[in-house]
């Protein structure tokens, strides 16, 4: 089922630009870029959106209330976004449930239309949300754990453990909405896979990553960029509703100011390599078509 509001959504003059985080499996550090990323636009002076299809976990949408109780205490930080939450339908028919799901994105989307952007929140599995928000993506990113066993995200492994048989459903899936996307007017998306929890030590294992992810991306398409360390400070931050950018005076939260500094560069090395951190006019903030 291709929705009808993906139509009208394509054909706007003017609407935000959609930055979608996907993967298939969960533990990737997807709500954490999406955290991050959302709040590193906000502190570029961009209006942003967010949006959780994940119902089950919530993940940001858990953050997004630990960030209000935060706010309600009085502290000072970097401000909100306009949040909205998409449930996994109740409905007993496949049919009944896609289209309510549908619905509530179609509802999400249209009261987030003045906005910036919109970062979408995606399950770690293959549901029709999952696969409507990956056709919404003008910006798709994937990100992966700096490991081998997190290649079949991308590609299929032999039994060798090193030998490429071919592209993953995965990928196979992201190039299918991509054509779906075009079907229903859209532009062709930008991919972008980054690596997470990255060891703070060149080892073997992550020069031999880097190089195999290299090689990979004209084939399948995707642009990398750099992703977040295995840092203690985001999980500490998360249950207080805070972000590395929220920390303009790190003594006041008790961290280091050396872990504080790696940490925000991380952040921003990761938007200026996706282009989201460089951008000034407000006409590059939105997509225009026609």
């Amino acid at each position: 089922m291709t929705p009808d509001f993906l139509q009208d959504w394509f054909r706007k003059p003017v609407r935000p630009r959609v930055v979608v985080l996907g993967n298939q499996k969960g533990g990737s550090g997807k709500s954490t870029t999406a955290i991050h990323l959302i709040f590193g636009l906000m502190s570029c002076g961009y209006t942003v959106g967010s949006v959780d299809l994940d119902g089950d976990q919530a993940t940001l949408t858990h953050f997004i209330e630990n960030r209000k109780r935060l706010a309600a205490s009085g502290n000072s930080i970097l401000g909100m976004p306009e949040h909205r939450l998409v449930e996994s339908s109740l409905e007993r028919s496949v049919a009944g449930a896609e289209e309510d799901e549908a619905a509530q994105v179609a509802g999400a989307f249209a009261e987030l239309l003045d906005q910036d952007y919109i970062v979408v929140d995606t399950p770690g599995s293959d549901t029709f949300l999952s696969r409507l928000g990956h056709i919404l993506a003008d910006i798709l990113v994937t990100p992966l754990n700096d490991s081998f066993l997190d290649l079949d995200v991308l590609v299929r492994i032999g039994p060798d453990g090193q030998t490429i048989t071919g592209p993953s459903s995965y990928s196979l899936a992201v190039l299918d909405r991509w054509g779906l996307r075009m079907m229903v007017g859209g532009q062709p998306l930008d991919w972008v896979v980054t690596r997470n929890r990255l060891s703070h030590q060149r080892t073997r294992n992550r020069r031999q990553m880097e190089h195999l992810l290299d090689r990979l991306a004209p084939s399948l398409g995707y642009s990398l960029a750099p992703g977040f360390g295995e840092r203690v400070i985001y999980r500490e931050l998360f249950v207080q509703g805070l972000t590395v950018l929220d920390l303009s005076e790190p003594a006041r939260w008790r961290l280091g100011n050396k872990s504080h500094a790696a940490a925000r560069n991380e952040v921003w090395a990761f938007m200026k390599s996706i282009g989201l951190a460089e951008e000034s006019s407000a006409g590059k903030r939105r997509t225009a078509t026609g």
